[in-house]
């Protein structure tokens, strides 16, 4: 991928939950290194992310211990950050609107 919007998220995140730094710097790392053109592609780096609709991919970051929802644009290798949080707080959204 190109493109991770925005890298300031996630580090706004880790700030507030330490122990998830290293997990979200890595699928970062990850993410920036791969060229994914489809959700299948995703899929066969991370087995347990999550496809929706909308091109809508969720992460488990450390054991699910959070959940990371991104919006992907395959065409442009464009990822947008739509949220990050625990499972509890990712339980209370709508990750197909967000």
């Amino acid at each position: 991928m190109e493109r991770i919007f925005a890298k300031s998220t996630l580090r706004e995140f880790w700030v507030k939950h330490p122990d998830s730094e290293q997990y979200l710097k890595t699928w970062h790392d990850t993410a920036l290194g791969s060229v994914w053109k489809t959700p299948n592609d995703v899929k066969q780096t991370y087995a347990t992310a999550s496809v929706l609709s909308g091109n809508r991919i969720v992460f488990n970051i450390k054991g699910n211990a959070y959940r990371l929802v991104t919006k992907f644009n395959f065409e442009k290798q464009w990822i947008f950050i739509r949220f990050i949080g625990t499972h509890k707080e990712y339980d209370r959204i709508d990750a197909t609107a967000i």
